[in-house]
């Protein structure tokens, strides 16, 4: 029987990702692992979360924080489909609710349907808004399409367009596939010419059935890698690659997630994301109608937790059920993971991802190893040589005039 370890929900952070769209999305992308979900659902017609759920989750989610800080995290589905008057009164609610908290939104969208009133809005609320963009025309186009079939650069570019005329803080979330891989300066590059300063890449990794039902992790059926999934190799070499210009000309200047948690797992502070830190579970995903379930990448039935209209938040993520499954991305390591010399910098990634067989036949090996272990082999030198900087009150850019004068 797994012991469970107790935690004191004063001082246990919650954080929640919010679906006010459900799956529902005006694209069609052909990796896109959420477009599924829709079919946890199968007799609804309608999927926009009600006001009332939305005002019943913003005082308890503000009223179950520790902290004086709070963050709403909006995504999709494509948010926007949930009309403007929605975030509208979500603002309202939080200053009802508030107490005198921090708080903060950040909204995750493909950026087809921003115009001149969203980015107002956005401006005059403070959003940090993420925006869905794989690279230059060509790359972007060959997977994210709308339902028509055509690509859809032209009009995210005219979101983005719109977010600077406006002054609104944007990042980009990249995805690393099969298509781009083997081009990862051509991305980069292109990120920082559009102005992104901060930079995140996702690598497709999914495994699907005979019956094109994405797999999770538990799933018995072995099925089929998606032919869109980045290779281990390319993907190590895709940010072995970038990094190599990063820490040459870029550091303190643009900050890409896999660089940052690197470097904080490095020096022993939080990573600041959940697929690198030690133990997960804090992290949850919230559907239209309630439904809590342990993280988005596991929005599967047999990990949901329950409805926030029958159980609070406090009560789900602090479950014997939810805790088991954080502690159980430490505990469940394989041998070699804990043999592993940059195990404290990865943490074995995350758990979706672990569907692999070590050399010794022990489950549990994460599918992008191979790649991880060439990247942190590569940045290690130069990594070393930040935590040092830190740990003297020095700027960690500093390593660029190190770099140049080898």
């Amino acid at each position: 029987m797994k012991k469970t370890v107790a935690f004191n929900p004063l001082e246990y952070p919650l954080y929640v990702m919010l679906k006010p769209i459900g799956a529902v999305c005006n694209l069609n992308c052909s990796y896109c692992y959420y477009l599924g979900k829709e079919q946890l659902y199968p007799n609804r017609k309608n999927y926009q979360m009600s006001d009332e759920l939305l005002t019943k989750f913003t005082e308890m989610y503000i009223e179950s924080q520790p902290s004086p800080d709070v963050l709403f995290t909006w995504h999709g589905g494509e948010t926007l489909l949930r009309d403007l008057s929605f975030y509208k009164k979500a603002i309202q609610l939080q200053h009802r609710f508030g107490r005198g908290k921090r708080i903060q939104n950040a909204l995750q969208t493909n950026g087809i349907l921003l115009n001149d009133d969203w980015c107002r809005f956005f401006k005059d609320n403070d959003f940090l808004i993420g925006i869905s963009i794989d690279g230059p025309e060509d790359i972007h186009d060959h997977y994210r399409k709308n339902k028509g079939g055509l690509g859809t650069f032209r009009q995210v570019m005219r979101g983005i367009e719109l977010l600077q005329k406006h002054g609104v803080e944007f990042n980009t979330m990249g995805v690393i596939h099969d298509y781009n891989a083997k081009r990862p300066l051509e991305v980069y590059h292109f990120l920082k010419e559009i102005g992104s300063k901060y930079m995140q890449f996702s690598p497709i990794v999914e495994r699907i059935s005979a019956n094109q039902k994405l797999l999770s992790v538990n799933d018995p059926d072995v099925g089929q890698p998606g032919s869109w999934n980045v290779t281990p190799k390319e993907f190590g070499s895709f940010y072995t690659t970038i990094f190599d210009e990063w820490v040459f000309n870029d550091v303190g200047e643009y900050y890409i997630q896999l660089f940052d948690s690197t470097l904080a797992n490095m020096v022993g502070v939080p990573p600041g994301a959940c697929i690198y830190a030690e133990e997960c579970g804090h992290a949850t995903a919230l559907e239209f109608n309630g439904d809590l379930y342990a993280c988005d990448h596991f929005v599967f039935e047999e990990y949901k937790l329950g409805n926030i209209y029958k159980s609070s938040l406090i009560e789900m993520m602090l479950s014997p059920k939810q805790l088991n499954f954080g502690l159980d991305k430490k505990r469940l390591l394989p041998a070699q993971c804990k043999q592993c010399p940059y195990l404290k910098l990865c943490n074995g990634e995350c758990p979706k991802n672990r569907f692999l067989e070590t050399s010794d036949g022990e489950s549990g090996l994460n599918y992008l190893c191979e790649g991880y272990r060439d990247y942190y082999h590569h940045v290690t030198p130069y990594m070393q040589f930040m935590a040092n900087e830190l740990a003297n009150e020095r700027p960690p850019a500093n390593v660029m005039s190190w770099v140049r004068g080898k």
